[in-house]
């Protein structure tokens, strides 16, 4: 049977000779490869702690849910980030705002629970697109380790950044 491409390709079975057969042409040429590696190639390891690594502008970190200059909260529980995210990351429960909190939120309605399930979460940015108040952003640090799954679901007490006037 032929083969599909018509190429052909001649073998060539000569016996190797004795300084081939000693593997050592090889050995020392992998040996030359990885020295030269070793001693003059800079070092790619980067130590994270003491070492921050430089990110480009459009790095997408940890989510934060950004308040306005008065210090009140922009998100109105509109949904439109939890419905554009592809992971259904984002949950929320909406509320109305009670007589005394004009302080705290900027709309009537208010997001009383606003959750990111961060090991399904994506990074895509659609969260921070859909959102007509400006209120997520994906500027955060990077997202740190844990060991429970349960640590990696955010609420508003790690989302929501700190006010100005504190």
């Amino acid at each position: 049977m032929e083969s599909l491409s018509n190429k052909k390709k001649v073998v060539d079975n000569r016996p190797l000779s004795l300084w081939e057969r000693a593997y050592l042409p090889a050995i020392i040429r992998g040996m030359s490869i990885t020295m030269k590696h070793y001693l003059f190639s800079k070092d790619v390891t980067i130590r994270y702690p003491e070492q921050k690594r430089e990110f480009s502008e459009n790095f997408r970190g940890m989510h934060s849910l950004k308040r306005d200059e008065e210090g009140r909260e922009r998100c109105t529980a509109c949904g439109l980030c939890a419905l554009s995210c592809p992971a259904e990351a984002i949950t929320m429960i909406s509320a109305e705002r009670k007589p005394g909190e004009e302080n705290l939120y900027r709309e009537e309605k208010y997001a009383a629970v606003y959750e990111i399930n961060m090991l399904r979460c994506i990074f895509c940015g659609l969260c921070e697109e859909a959102c007509p108040k400006e209120a997520i952003y994906l500027d955060g640090d990077i997202v740190p380790a844990d060991y429970l799954r349960k640590d990696f679901i955010y609420g508003k007490d790690k989302l929501v950044e700190a006010p100005l006037n504190q």
